[in-house]
């Protein structure tokens, strides 16, 4: 009998230290860096993947708010992902509007030098 007190104590223990998660601050300004880079390299509401991570981002502020820091961590770097997925997306379609323009300038070129005796 007098073990089952002591049981229920290391259950409440237990589940106490599973609990207390850290809030995940620096995951949150790491998202939000990521997010700010996706932008600055020119990803705007039309980049499907920088909504998502803009929303999972607000999704995070949430569970801050209800210290829910297991689900804001895990919404944190979701986030980030998708804000570098975002940022690589519109990189990817930079390069190849540049490839594009540089083969039409070499064909221009060729055509001329062919003309030329």
């Amino acid at each position: 009998m007098r073990t089952q007190p002591l049981i229920l104590a290391l259950a409440v223990l237990g589940l106490a230290g599973c609990a207390n998660d850290p809030a995940p601050d620096e995951q949150m300004r790491i998202s939000e860096q990521a997010l700010a880079q996706a932008r600055a390299v020119g990803a705007t509401e039309q980049v499907d993947a920088l909504k998502l991570a803009e929303d999972k981002l607000a999704r995070a502020k949430t569970n801050m708010l209800t210290e829910d820091y297991r689900d804001a961590r895990m919404r944190a770097e979701q986030a980030e992902l998708d804000a570098r997925l975002a940022e690589a997306q519109v990189l990817n379609q930079k390069s190849e509007e540049q490839l594009q323009l540089l083969q039409s300038r070499v064909q221009r070129l060729r055509k001329q030098l062919e003309v030329q005796p």
